[in-house]
C-alpha cells in the first residue's frame, strides 16, 4: 500500500509539502500540534479507535453529530479508523509507519504497551517521533491520566490565578493543552529538519505538566531565584503598575502602563492635581508596593467618563491601553472582522467559520484546504478496502 498525498496537498506552496504526518492522538494538545503540521501543507493522517477521538463527544457547543471542540483542531487531516489489536488494520498501519516522516501520539503508558507502540516506533526508526505525555516519563505521576484542567492545577498556574480573596481559578481557555501542544509542535518542526541535515530519527516528548508549568515563566522564576511563592493577584501584575483594568464611569478598560515616562504621561492626560502631586509614584516599584492606592487615585479619574470617551482621548497619546472584549467583541473588531483569520471550512455538517492560522508564511496565511472528516470517512481510501470475510 502507497501513501499516495491528497490532492489538496499537493502544489500548495507551503513549506511542508510533501511531509506525511501519522497521527494516532486525540482530544487537543496532539490533534493541534499535528494541525499546526497540516496547515503548513504536510499530509496528515489521523488514526482513531473504533470507538473515535472521545473530544468528538464532549458537547455543547456541537454541529451537527460533531462537537465543536473536535472541529477546532483536526482540519488538514484525512480520518481511518483502525483496531491496533486486529491483524488487518494493525498490518495496514504499520504500512502507513513505515513511510511516515513523522509520528504524533499521546498513549498513556499503560495504553502503549497494550497496543504495541514500541514494536510499530521500531518499524521506522528515521521517523521523527512525538509523543504526549502527562508527564515526563519515568516519574511519579507520568503514567497517571491528565488533563488540561488537571495539568493547571498540579503546575502551579492555578495558584497564580484568580484573587487573592477568593478561590483559585482556572484560565478559561485550555491553555495547558495549548501550551503543550505548541512545544509538540516545535518538536515535530526540529525533527523534520534534523532529518533534512541527516541526523533522523529523533523522539522527542511533550510532557503536559512540565509544558505547563513553563507557561508560568516570570512568576516560575520569581520563586526558583527567591524562594518566595507567587500568590493570587486577580488581574494585577507582581512586577508592574498600573497594570490591568481600570474603572470607569460604565465599565472598564485596560492600562498596560510598562515604564515610568509611560507613567508620566498617563498623569498628564488625566491632569488630576492630586494624582501628579504623589511624586513617590513616580517609580513603578513604589506603584507595585501601593497597588491599592494608585488604583483608587487612578478611578477617581477614570470613572469620570464613558470607557469610549477614555479610549479616544487616550488613543495616539503613548499610554498603552485598551478594550477589554469578550469573544463576540474580539472577533468583530476591524482588526479580525475586516482581515483574512477567519475563513469558512468544511466539516460533516456543512460549511462554518474557523480561525485560520495565525502564521503568516512570505506575506500570506495558509488557506484552509480541507476541514475536519467524519470518523473513518478515509478508511477505504488510505487503508484499502477489507478482504470479504475479515473483520
Amino acid at each position: 500500500m502507497r501513501w499516495e498525498l491528497h490532492p489538496s496537498n499537493v502544489e500548495t506552496g507551503l513549506p511542508l509539502e510533501g511531509v506525511r504526518v501519522l497521527d494516532f492522538s486525540r482530544v487537543l494538545a496532539g490533534p493541534l500540534c499535528a494541525m499546526i503540521a497540516g496547515d503548513l501543507g504536510a499530509d496528515v493522517v489521523k488514526v482513531e479507535g473504533p470507538d473515535g477521538d472521545p473530544v468528538r463527544a464532549l458537547r455543547p457547543p456541537v454541529l451537527g453529530d460533531d462537537a465543536t471542540y473536535y472541529l477546532a483542531v483536526n482540519r488538514h487531516r484525512r480520518n481511518v479508523v483502525a483496531d491496533l489489536r486486529d491483524p488487518f488494520d494493525r498490518a495496514a498501519i504499520e504500512d502507513l509507519v513505515r513511510q511516515a516522516d513523522a509520528i504524533v501520539e499521546n498513549f498513556l503508558p499503560s495504553q502503549a504497551r497494550s497496543l504495541g507502540i514500541d514494536a510499530l516506533r521500531e518499524l521506522n526508526p528515521d521517523a521523527v517521533w512525538v509523543s504526549v505525555t502527562p508527564a515526563t516519563s519515568g516519574g511519579p505521576v507520568a503514567g497517571d491520566p491528565s488533563f488540561d484542567l488537571l495539568a493547571q492545577a498540579r503546575s502551579g498556574l492555578m495558584g497564580v490565578t484568580g484573587r487573592a480573596d477568593g478561590e483559585p481559578t482556572k484560565v478559561g481557555s485550555p491553555l495547558a493543552d495549548v501550551v503543550t501542544g505548541l512545544y509538540a509542535g516545535i518538536a515535530l518542526m526540529t525533527g523534520l529538519y534534523a532529518r533534512l541535515a541527516g541526523r533522523p530519527g529523533r523522539r522527542f516528548e511533550a510532557p503536559l505538566l512540565e509544558s505547563t508549568m513553563s507557561a508560568l515563566i516570570n512568576q516560575a522564576q520569581g520563586y526558583l531565584s527567591t524562594g518566595v511563592p507567587p500568590r493570587r493577584l486577580g488581574n494585577d501584575h507582581p512586577s508592574i503598575a498600573p497594570y490591568g483594568p481600570v474603572r470607569t464611569a460604565d465599565g472598564y478598560l485596560l492600562l498596560a502602563v510598562g515604564t515610568d515616562s509611560q507613567y508620566a504621561r498617563l498623569v498628564e492626560l488625566l491632569g488630576d492635581p492630586d494624582l501628579a502631586a504623589v511624586e513617590r509614584w513616580a517609580t513603578n516599584a513604589v506603584r507595585v508596593a501601593e497597588l491599592d492606592d494608585v488604583r483608587a487615585a487612578l478611578e477617581r479619574s477614570f470613572t469620570t467618563a464613558t470607557t469610549t470617551e477614555w479610549l479616544d482621548r487616550l488613543a495616539g497619546r503613548g499610554v498603552p491601553h485598551g478594550p477589554i472584549y469578550d469573544v463576540a467583541d474580539a472577533f468583530a473588531q476591524p482588526q479580525i472582522a475586516g482581515e483574512d483569520f477567519v475563513d469558512v471550512m468544511d466539516s460533516p455538517a456543512g460549511p462554518t467559520r474557523a480561525m485560520r492560522s495565525p502564521l503568516l508564511v512570505d506575506g500570506h496565511r495558509p488557506p484552509i484546504r480541507r476541514g475536519p472528516r467524519r470518523l473513518g470517512e478515509d478508511t477505504a481510501e488510505v487503508l484499502g478496502e477489507r478482504p470479504v470475510g475479515e473483520g
